[in-house]
């Protein structure tokens, strides 16, 4: 089932926290990259075949896009999703924190790491089970420790749309099915070349064997990422398999100072050799060919205008060390200011004793009518 790529979306997308990113009228990374077909510079031989329905190869250094096909094509992402829950918690989590993961976490259905409640773990841990091992129960507790599932889908939306992944809808963590969930080849390689800029994100998708809390003890777990065994300068990234999503994919990998990312998505069975001779094909061509769009930037975050640190100097007495009102005007006042001032108090009490007076008389000459 293919979805219809995202080439004109509505005038502005609002985050929580009122943030607002203008969304795009026009294919992002440039117009070629709205085409269903395949988009190839010229001058160079074309990208090797693939099975993949939808896909991209891109140099990572510079974010041009070498070639693609239905870049903006947009379908069920998979386990691929799971480079923007790392992507999203990473910054927001403590990698030393220890937690216990719930009876739900534990339970989800589909690849499993084999979380248990009985165990501690601590959030590096998780990480490594969701990158490595792709662990849905992995997934879900580290969604539960950033606050809830509810929180963490409006996290991710909102960091997509920060991303310019706008062919992105987050509905899980793991990359589960579910309705309403996409991304774009295009995407998952924004996603993954800001991924790579992340030193932590950057280690735990290249790893590649490592120890793994148990209730008693550890166990081996390894990264799914057959490539990271068998391709030269393979970095990682992330792999997904479902039976509505079918088969999708995003690695890089560097040679000679320079690294390509390729994504691939819906392919119907194995894709790692032709996800190598794509790789292959992106290095031979860096550098000499015309690129047929570009891999953006994150929008900028809106910062609010600083503030200065240093008060007017008239504020800058605390409410609780200011004197008494008529205490602060007494000290303004000069001897002449104070001698005007008794005058006019003193007239004042005279002519208010002598009107008294004359009122006293009125109403006594009243009272003997």
């Amino acid at each position: 089932m293919k979805l219809v790529p995202v080439t004109a979306l509505i005038a502005s997308v609002s985050l929580t926290g009122g943030t607002a990113y203008a969304a795009p009228t026009t294919p992002v990374g440039g117009d070629a990259l709205g085409s269903r077909g395949l988009v190839a510079p010229k001058g160079v031989k074309e990208p090797p075949k693939t099975e993949a329905t939808s896909f991209v190869i891109a140099d990572v250094d510079t974010g041009e896009v070498l070639a693609a096909k239905d870049a903006h094509g947009r379908y069920l992402p998979a386990s691929t999703l799971k480079t923007l829950t790392a992507l999203t918690l990473i910054p927001k989590l403590d990698k030393d924190r220890k937690i216990r993961p719930s009876e739900n976490a534990c339970n989800q259905e589909g690849t499993a790491v084999g979380l248990s409640v009985k165990a501690t773990y601590k959030i590096e841990d998780l990480f490594k089970a969701l990158m490595m091992s792709s662990g849905n129960d992995a997934a879900m507790a580290l969604a539960e420790t950033n606050g809830g599932l509810a929180k963490t889908m409006s996290d991710m939306n909102a960091e997509a749309k920060r991303l310019q992944a706008f062919d992105t809808v987050a509905k899980t963590p793991s990359g589960l099915d579910k309705p309403g969930q996409s991304s774009s080849a295009y995407d998952l390689a924004l996603i993954a070349r800001a991924g790579l800029a992340n030193p932590a994100f950057r280690g735990y998708i290249s790893t590649k064997t490592s120890k793994f809390p148990a209730p008693k003890g550890y166990y081996e777990i390894s990264n799914h990422n057959k490539l990271l065994w068998r391709y030269k300068g393979m970095i990682g990234v992330k792999n997904g398999w479902t039976s509505k999503a079918q088969g999708s994919f995003v690695g890089a990998a560097t040679r000679d100072g320079h690294t390509i990312v390729v994504s691939i998505m819906r392919h119907e069975g194995y894709f790692w050799d032709e996800v190598a001779k794509l790789l292959d094909w992106g290095f031979s061509v860096r550098g000499k060919a015309q690129p047929v769009g570009r891999l953006v930037d994150p929008v900028p975050d809106v910062q609010a205008a600083p503030r200065s640190s240093a008060p007017p100097a008239a504020s800058k007495v605390t409410p609780a060390a200011q004197p008494p009102l008529l205490d602060t005007a007494a000290s303004k006042q000069t001897d002449s200011t104070k001698t005007i001032g008794s005058v006019v108090i003193g007239g004042g009490l005279l002519f208010g004793l002598v009107w008294l007076g004359y009122g006293i008389r009125r109403r006594r000459g009243r009272s003997g009518t």
